[in-house]
């Protein structure tokens, strides 16, 4: 064996075997997650553990299901912002904008994405805050005094600041994604729904979406995926106090990775405390793979169908 065909053959393996590395960190972090939670699904079931509000961890109750609560309010509250700004954004860069302003706000959107959470929660803290508190709060309380608008919580800190400061982190990620699928879209496709009458707007709407369909929907489950494991922002703006469900979207709310990061690493003295943080994020971590694998596998699919 001569020794440019060694190397060769030993690069090869090599990143074979590195790629094997990476791609093992998330099950090696899943089983881990898992060995450290059994000890709290040794003694309480997992519909227990999940169904029940009850976080009195000096009692040994450690029900997730208000952090549950608050997790799906502000990741929807977030979506229901997000996906309709940021599929019409992605759709005026790909379909309409000048060849020159889609080069100036294609960085912009990528900078949007390379931002510090921390800076997120700064900026939801100075001017999301008072706006929903000064704002938003008094004249949807007065107009609309019913739910899921009614709450007793006047001081900014809410589901839906949380929901807000999220929507504005995920922008980058829909309207990447949207933005390359719909570039996808093969030009005939315009070219024959023009050529038939349709306008400009007809032919976006009904061919170009309607085949880039199956992308959007990978694109939305993707930002889905970065809201509902968003951490230190959510923390900073959402209230995270305990106080049962949340009802309103000027409810508090506190969410699974702000339980884990506001708690874990305090009163590791008490039993089955640590096992229930960690099982936690052993859920947070099952439930953020699925919506990645699901994402990536339809862009793939597309991929594959475009080549």
């Amino acid at each position: 064996m001569n020794t440019r065909k060694f190397k060769d053959i030993f690069a090869r393996r090599l990143m074979f075997n590195l790629c094997l590395f990476v791609l093992g960190l998330a099950f090696l972090m899943a089983f881990g997650l898992y060995q450290r939670s059994r000890p709290i699904l040794a003694i309480t079931s997992l519909k227990n553990l999940l169904f029940s509000n009850a976080w009195h961890p000096s009692q040994g109750q450690f029900g997730l299901a208000s952090f549950i609560s608050g997790t799906l309010w502000v990741t929807a509250i977030a979506m229901v912002i997000a996906v309709p700004f940021s599929i019409l954004t992605a759709i005026y860069i790909s379909e309409y904008a000048p060849k020159r302003v889609r080069e100036f706000a294609k960085p912009i959107i990528d900078l949007l994405a390379g931002i510090s959470p921390v800076v997120y929660g700064v900026w939801g803290i100075i001017a999301i805050v008072p706006l929903v508190r000064d704002y938003l709060m008094p004249y949807l309380s007065e107009k609309l005094p019913f739910f899921p608008f009614a709450s007793d919580n006047y001081t900014g800190f809410t589901a839906l600041t949380g929901g807000i400061v999220l929507a504005v982190m995920v922008f980058p990620v829909i309207i990447s994604v949207v933005e390359e699928v719909l570039r996808t879209v093969p030009v005939e496709t315009r070219e024959a729904s023009l050529a038939l009458g349709a306008t400009k707007w007809q032919t976006i709407k009904y061919a170009v979406l309607k085949k880039a369909k199956p992308g959007i929907i990978a694109a939305i489950i993707l930002g889905l995926s970065r809201a509902f494991g968003e951490t230190m922002a959510v923390l900073m703006v959402a209230g995270c106090s305990l106080h049962g469900f949340t009802k309103s979207i000027f409810d508090t709310a506190y969410p699974l990775p702000a339980l884990i990061a506001n708690t874990y690493g305090e009163m590791m003295s008490i039993p089955l405390y640590d096992a229930a943080v960690l099982l936690a994020a052993f859920i947070l971590l099952l439930i953020t793979t699925l919506f990645n694998m699901f994402g990536w596998g339809i862009l793939l699919r597309i991929e594959r169908s475009e080549g």
